[in-house]
């Protein structure tokens, strides 16, 4: 059976476009380009209030009632949206709802214009009992179509992880240690998008670590609805966000679910209809998260989506990278040189200090080892020894090379060079679509 997925092509952008015979950009166009330009650079917003206005609409809608009141409902929760519009611009959760509200429209026909109907409280119903499957039973549930492994030659899995200080892997090994505090996208595509928050772990320095992780599931033919699952620091959920534990009343509604491993510590989200896993855990006061995703899906990029910003795909800005290794360097030169007080992190880290408390977990020297002695030495909070620990934990878990668990400094400085190779040949390309430009404009002055 041909699966019903549709792989979609990333294709080239023009880095800069030539002014036609009416070329001269007006005050409009220009705005409207810085508009787009700062709209790029994500904020984070500690007022955005879009989980309660979530919350309100599950709580008035919890019990079935007439047409009329549902729409009214809908029409009390676009309001609610709409209001936290300014403070939730850069938050991906308030993007879903505004998309949602309008599938909730048009599948009830409700009209934009009419009353809205006050929250009322939810009734809670009791949890159902859960089924008692063999496996066999498991692997037959729902149609064929949502069975991702299935219908498909054996997938080529790629793997993304996020974790400590924060330090990246992208999806093609490449291995990064990041500042971007604020609300970040991850992965966004097809079947589902994630965002995470970083906070500052230290007043005063880049290093920030994750407070919050948003995952949001698209609907998808007969197998799910549209899912939301959402952790905070502390608040680890062991369902989706309306509290199921799956995707919904669709028939392959199994094939998406999400399974506790450790209460508050540990969540697996099973969506098989994808072929993908993801894990996500709280160590200390920050989340991680790691993901096993087929290529297939990671490239299946919606139509005219721009994707560089997206972490997992194209790894971290460059001008929010930090380089740890010249960060060891100073402590290590400073440590050499008998200053002591630069040469101690917090809580009394030095770099010799912070690579034996790493080694008691991660004994070989690869780049989960040093990420871990950069934690130490720039927070002092030794609980991100574990981050590093069980990241490297899920790499093993997750990813389908085993001779691509380790990555060492060689793997990372080898593939920045290639990089590098590349980078001229494409400034001058840019640099001449300038010049080009500005002789452009200044001939139509």
């Amino acid at each position: 059976m041909q699966p019903p997925r549709e792989r979609s092509e990333v294709r080239p952008r023009a880095g800069w476009m030539v002014m036609g015979e009416r070329g001269r950009p007006s005050a409009l166009e220009v705005c409207r380009v810085l508009a787009v330009f700062f709209s790029l650079f994500p904020t984070v917003s500690l007022q955005c209030k879009i989980l309660k206005c979530n919350a309100e609409f599950w709580a008035s809608t919890s019990n079935p009632g007439p047409e009329e009141e549902y729409c009214a409902a809908v029409r009390a929760y676009n309001s609610c949206v709409r209001r936290t519009a300014r403070t939730c611009r850069g938050d991906l959760t308030y993007h879903s709802a505004q998309h949602g509200i309008e599938d909730l429209m048009n599948q009830h026909n409700c009209s934009k214009e009419g009353p809205t109907s006050q929250p009322r409280g939810r009734t809670p119903l009791p949890p159902p009992l859960p089924p008692v499957l063999t496996d066999s039973q498991e692997r037959s549930d729902g149609p064929e179509v949502c069975h991702y492994e299935r219908n498909t030659v054996p997938p080529n899995y790629t793997h993304c992880g996020f974790f400590g200080d924060p330090h990246l892997r992208t999806f093609g090994d490449d291995f990064q240690t990041c500042k971007v505090e604020g609300a970040w996208p991850l992965i966004h595509n097809k079947y589902l998008s994630v965002q995470v928050t970083n906070s500052p772990v230290v007043p005063g320095s880049l290093a920030t670590a994750t407070s919050k992780l948003t995952i949001i599931f698209k609907n998808f033919q007969e197998c799910v609805d549209q899912k939301m699952y959402h952790a905070e620091t502390d608040e680890l959920p062991a369902a989706f966000a309306d509290g199921s534990k799956n995707g919904g009343d669709r028939y392959g509604a199994n094939t998406l679910r999400v399974v506790e491993k450790v209460p508050g510590q540990h969540v697996e989200i099973q969506a098989r209809y994808i072929g993908t896993t993801i894990v996500v855990r709280q160590v200390g006061r920050y989340l991680t998260f790691a993901v096993r995703m087929p290529e297939e899906v990671v490239n299946s990029v919606e139509e005219g989506d721009n994707q560089d910003l997206y972490l997992c795909l194209h790894g971290c800005p460059a001008n929010q990278r930090i380089d740890f290794r010249n960060f060891r360097a100073r402590v290590a030169e400073a440590h050499s040189a008998g200053r002591t007080r630069s040469s101690t992190g917090a809580h009394g880290f030095t770099y010799q200090s912070a690579k034996a408390k790493c080694k008691e977990r991660l004994p070989v020297e690869d780049l989960y080892f040093q990420s871990c002695v950069f934690d130490l030495l720039s927070s002092g909070d030794i609980n991100f020894t574990m981050a590093a620990y069980y990241a490297f934990e899920d790499v093993k878990m997750l990813h389908s090379n085993s001779k691509r668990y380790h990555l060492f400094e060689n793997d990372a400085l080898s593939s920045a060079a290639k990089r590098g190779r590349d980078l001229p040949s494409a400034s001058l390309l840019n640099l001449l679509a300038v010049l080009l430009w500005i002789v452009c404009c200044a001939v139509r002055l």
